[in-house]
């Protein structure tokens, strides 16, 4: 069992929280307001789309890319992501791991939706965060592997 001190008790909810704001975004805007929700840090590693993007800029251009792709097809998804059994620890006072599972959501158009749908994907989800010098929590790395997937 993680025992934590109080301060890092604290600090485990701020992580919870920038990846739950993390999470919302995506699930409200399609990722197209990440900077806004300032829970990335500049110098973010993140995999997506099978690539990894180097910053937020280049995390943006993917969100913006996606969504005018969709936008020219069948239109943007509504999605939900679903965090769940997420653990944290820490390398330091300033720097955390964490991982969790996630189920996610999706389907064209907007909800609600009257047909069952069942998850496009559960994923097993690894992410580094870090205090940055104003103090709040970032994360700085996203990577996830597809354990189950709708074919």
């Amino acid at each position: 069992m993680a025992k934590f001190t109080p301060q890092q008790a604290a600090d485990v909810l701020a992580i919870k929280q920038a990846i739950y704001e993390w999470g919302d975004e995506l699930d409200i805007n399609n990722g197209l307001h990440m900077r806004a929700a300032n829970c990335l840090a500049e110098d973010v590693r993140y995999n997506v789309g099978g690539q990894w993007r180097e910053g937020l800029k280049d995390v943006e251009a993917f969100y913006q890319g996606r969504a005018e792709t969709m936008k020219a097809g069948a239109g943007l998804m509504t999605m939900r992501h679903i965090i769940t059994s997420l653990r944290v620890s820490f390398d330091d006072a300033d720097h955390a791991r964490v991982g969790y599972l996630l189920v996610f959501f999706a389907a064209l158009g907007e909800g609600p939706f009257d047909s069952y749908c069942d998850p496009l994907a559960v994923a097993d989800v690894k992410m580094e965060c870090r205090r940055d010098e104003d103090g709040e929590w970032r994360i700085t790395m996203f990577d996830s592997g597809q354990i189950f997937k709708r074919g």
